[in-house]
């Protein structure tokens, strides 16, 4: 069995599109199948870390360093 997927972009079109296709010969049945919802965007600002870092940042809790160099020297000693 052959399988013909239509996209239409106007979902108003949708039931017309559907009632036209079970009108044509040989079609065996018609599925409507809604686009999956896009996954939502992730905002860091509500994160437990970025709260962490927040209170670490009011805390003194950071450190500065003048090169990547220098920033070695402060991690590894």
């Amino acid at each position: 069995m052959a399988t013909l997927v239509l996209q239409v972009p106007d979902e108003s079109l949708v039931s017309k599109v559907k009632q036209a296709c079970k009108m044509l010969m040989g079609v065996a049945s018609v599925k409507v199948q809604k686009p999956k919802a896009s996954p939502k965007t992730l905002d860091i600002t509500k994160t437990a870390g970025y709260r962490e870092a927040l209170e670490d940042v009011k805390q003194g809790r950071v450190y500065h360093a003048d090169s990547v160099d220098d920033m070695f020297k402060q991690i590894l000693g």
